[in-house]
């Protein structure tokens, strides 16, 4: 699945939360315990572990590709 983000990177609780997978930043604590989250093949290290563009994103199961949104300013 392709997400797309502003900006050049987002926080993993900002990324689980415009997934739709926690609702606040306050559960991704609970969430990275009952869940296996890699970025990039590596272990995600918090809340705060910095996801960026052309990143991979493994939660459980499911693949995420992180794409840089169009800015309004590069829409003609």
């Amino acid at each position: 699945m392709k997400i797309e983000i502003y900006g050049e990177e987002i926080k993993l609780s900002q990324f689980l939360k415009k997934t739709s997978l926690c609702r606040t930043g306050g559960l991704t604590k609970y969430f990275l315990k009952v869940h296996k989250v890699r970025i990039n093949d590596k272990d995600a290290l918090g809340r705060n572990s910095k996801i960026r563009v052309g990143d991979v994103v493994w939660i459980d199961d499911q693949v995420y590709i992180i794409k840089k949104a169009a800015d309004d300013s590069e829409i003609k």
